[in-house]
């Protein structure tokens, strides 16, 4: 049996006590059901002390090792704009080649182009033809073996 992927979760559910609660624990587990190992960053540096000097520099750091380490980034990129630290993780794992899936159940437009619904870099790791595959609205839609996530998680 091959060893279950790391799918970096970026996402900006942490920074609220409701949506920490209701909406990243589906979201996490769907994509632990279909056999990821999920990181997500908030419960991965809870163990820090945010009262201590220096805390914002070792949280910086410790989600760039786990994007570096990860073998994808899942990114939660609801809001106009999307989240500018899911930004930067969804860069840096662009820049490192891993794998790429997008997650926007947010309805909003927030681009010039008529191709993508999102700022047209943030689909630049994605094939042009057929990046609608690697791009999830409905936490159900993750499992659907006709999108990319699905192949890539069982490869």
């Amino acid at each position: 049996m091959s060893q279950r992927k790391i799918l970096y979760l970026a996402n900006p559910y942490g920074f609220s006590t409701q949506q920490r609660h209701l909406l990243l624990p589906p979201l996490r587990q769907a994509l632990e059901d279909l056999g990821a190992q999920v990181w997500e960053p908030f419960e991965r540096n809870n163990q820090m002390d945010l009262a201590t000097p220096g805390w914002a520099y070792r949280v910086a750091q410790a989600d760039r090792q786990d994007v570096e380490n990860s073998d994808g980034i899942f990114a939660v990129v609801n809001g106009t704009p999307p989240d500018e630290g899911v930004m930067v993780e969804l860069g840096m794992a662009m820049a490192l080649h891993k794998a790429v899936f997008l997650f926007r159940d947010d309805f909003r437009r927030c681009t010039d182009s008529e191709d993508y619904p999102l700022n047209l870099m943030i689909f630049a790791a994605l094939p042009e033809t057929g990046w609608q595959r690697y791009y999830y609205t409905e936490v159900s839609d993750l499992a659907n073996p006709q999108k990319a996530l699905v192949p890539w998680l069982q490869a």
